[in-house]
């Protein structure tokens, strides 16, 4: 990494995880493979903070600790890379195996349970739904109509108020740092 540290995919253990390193591999890992529209790539830095706002906002009066569980819930892909759906199920239960190992150690290195509870994490899954029908509906090509079917019908209070934002990956990187650090100054 480039902090320095080592990191064993096949053990991760929670020491050899910083928070400058999975900023940094996520502002330039692109969503939807790069397949948007702007001048930068959509990243999963940018589409973590997204999810986190999403989730503050439906999820107002929940600790501080699960928002940061929100911002950290693609953290594996910082190492692993961001693979549509199909993909990972074609790589099979050994991708499910390895991103719940980094997850487990970067939770633990950030405070957090190694597993959160089903019930936040199913609203953080409603968050990140959201989030993809958004980037599918402001800058990846789809129609409303096709995004429903996909990531099924959404809030219109929330679709209306909320809006991609393209920015180049140190910005984002930068951004994703500082929301980490506010939460964690927050715990």
């Amino acid at each position: 990494m480039l902090s320095g540290r080592r990191l064993d995919l096949l053990d991760p253990t929670p020491v050899d995880i910083e928070i400058e390193d999975i900023a940094h591999g996520l502002a330039f890992v692109a969503r939807w493979n790069g397949q948007t529209k702007g001048d930068y790539a959509y990243s999963v830095a940018e589409h973590s903070l997204l999810v986190t706002e999403i989730f503050a906002r439906q999820h107002p009066k929940a600790p501080i600790k699960w928002q940061l569980a929100a911002l950290l819930h693609d953290a594996p892909e910082y190492v692993i890379g961001d693979m549509i759906s199909p993909v990972k199920a074609a790589v099979g239960p050994g991708y499910g195996a390895l991103d719940d190992r980094l997850t487990a150690a970067i939770h633990l290195r950030f405070g957090l349970p190694a597993q959160i509870p089903v019930t936040v994490k199913r609203q953080i899954k409603k968050a990140d739904k959201l989030s993809a029908w958004l980037e599918a509906v402001q800058i990846a090509g789809f129609s409303e109509a096709e995004a429903n079917r996909f990531f099924g019908k959404q809030d219109p209070a929330m679709t209306e108020s909320l809006q991609i934002r393209l920015r180049p990956p140190v910005a984002t990187r930068d951004a994703f740092t500082a929301c980490y650090e506010k939460l964690a100054a927050a715990l």
